[in-house]
């Protein structure tokens, strides 16, 4: 019985270098590929595949939003992300939205088959490297990153973030922490990629649901 595939990748290259793996593997068929979330969604719909293998973060659309819609237009399409993003935030949405295997690019040649092999016996697939021992141990040790929402946080993430829910500055920030303002900056937008964020209301209102407050 032949496995059918979908492919959804911003990155032609890489995409075509995983339909080349994929389909050395007997009986497995790429029958799509798509270079964004919104295309992604069509294809499944349209053709039903037995699985899509969805890169995690693409303009526009990214995979999160593409495998929650495409859970509802083809339910049997079972979903393996793809993502140059170790961080715990990624990970836990993407398996909310619906993926039952998470892959870092770097490691998927070796990892990818095994990880649709998993998928196929119904179980879960973490890419080895992120459930080892020492991944993430400092942050998830964290006490001003108590929460598993910020696990991916560094401790100085975290201290721009509370510094943030307190109404300080970018300078005000900076003079406190003995950084530059473009630090700040740098921080501040870190912080909204990491945890899937757009505005600074919005860091604010999580920084606030999760309890983050800089020690004093």
């Amino acid at each position: 019985m032949t496995l059918t595939l979908l492919l959804c990748d911003d990155h032609r290259l890489f995409r075509e270098g995983l339909a080349g793996l994929l389909q050395q593997e007997a009986g497995w068929e790429v029958i799509a590929q798509a270079g964004d979330g919104a295309e992604a969604i069509r294809l499944a719909g349209e053709l039903e595949p037995d699985l899509a293998v969805l890169d995690v973060a693409m303009p526009g659309l990214g995979g999160i939003e593409a495998a929650e819609a495409i859970r509802v237009r083809s339910p049997r399409t079972r979903i393996v992300a793809v993502s140059m993003y170790g961080d715990f935030h990624y990970r836990k949405r993407m398996l909310a939205a619906g993926a039952a295997a998470y892959v870092l690019k770097n490691e998927a040649g070796a990892d990818l088959i095994a990880a649709i092999h998993a998928v196929l016996r119904g179980e879960t697939f973490i890419s080895p490297s992120l459930v080892s021992p020492n991944q993430g141990r400092d942050a998830l040790r964290s006490e001003r990153c108590p929460d598993l929402d910020q696990a991916a946080l560094t401790g100085r993430e975290c201290e721009v973030l509370g510094l943030l829910v307190r109404g300080r500055r970018t300078k005000e920030i900076a003079a406190e922490l003995g950084i530059s303002a473009k630090t700040v900056e740098t921080y501040r937008v870190r912080l909204m990629a990491k945890l899937g964020i757009d505005n600074l209301a919005g860091l604010v209102k999580f920084g606030i649901r999760v309890g983050i407050a800089p020690l004093e």
